[in-house]
């Protein structure tokens, strides 16, 4: 079961079925809520409102969202030191 939903009340976590520094996500409207609970049990939340991203987000099958956020980091975020 995915710790994470959404519903007409906004988003629901689960955190006892979270996994520690495993990284989730969630499509609500038109934004990707990126979830995770770290190594202290504390849980972390982000909103990403980038097209592109909640895009490639809801078009994903296996759920893991990581490769796409590094895609585009790649693409879109200069690196130091050059």
């Amino acid at each position: 079961m995915y710790p994470v939903s959404a519903g007409k009340g906004g988003i629901k976590v689960k955190p006892d079925l979270m996994e520690r520094e495993r990284l989730y996500h969630i499509v609500l409207e038109d934004k990707v809520f990126l979830i995770f609970k770290d190594s202290q049990d504390v849980l972390n939340c982000y909103e990403v409102d980038e097209k592109e991203l909640v895009e490639g987000a809801r078009a994903l099958s296996d759920g893991d969202v990581g490769p796409l956020l590094e895609e585009y980091i790649k693409r879109n975020v200069p690196a130091r030191g050059r």
